[in-house]
């Protein structure tokens, strides 16, 4: 019996620059980005140093067209997947090795205001009522308190 084994990559960083969201002859969309991780560390003589790491990140199918509408460079982002390696003949001839990170899941780090203006803005090209009731939804809830300033109850429409 074999042993089993596992390949999984967890990242939390920023994007370095917006995805590119193709399609092959076959019509399967692949979309690629990069990904930045960060850390810092003090030495022993008490100084700050800091590394950054770029990794190469994939995603296949409906998820690559998930991160095609989603990301952008600069956001936050959770990327969960597996390294994978490939081996390529350049332009030049020389054979090549990459790293890549085949994305299975991704978590879009942010403000929640940002994002919901973002899903406004896009319904708004499909269905200017659908991105009139959103914006209604977030004026109610900014202004919670004047609402409720203005609100008053009749106790004769109170049914019990």
């Amino acid at each position: 019996m074999s042993s089993r084994s596992l390949n999984r990559i967890v990242l939390i960083g920023n994007l370095t620059r917006d995805p590119e969201l193709k399609y092959t002859p076959t019509g399967t969309a692949v979309c690629t980005f990069g990904i930045a991780t960060n850390r810092s560390w003090t030495t022993n003589d008490g100084q700050t140093k800091e590394d950054v790491q770029y990794h190469r990140v994939v995603a296949w199918q409906k998820l690559a067209e998930l991160c095609g509408k989603l990301l952008n460079k600069g956001r936050k982002v959770f990327a969960e997947g597996r390294m994978t390696y490939r081996t390529f003949t350049g332009k030049d001839g020389i054979q090549r090795t990459i790293a890549e990170i085949v994305l299975d899941d991704f978590i879009v780090f942010g403000d929640g205001r940002r994002m919901t203006e973002t899903i406004a803005v896009e319904k708004k090209a499909e269905d200017t009522s659908v991105s009139e009731e959103v914006k209604v939804e977030e004026n109610k809830s900014d202004n919670k308190d004047e609402l409720s300033k203005e609100e008053t109850v009749n106790p004769d429409d109170i049914p019990f």
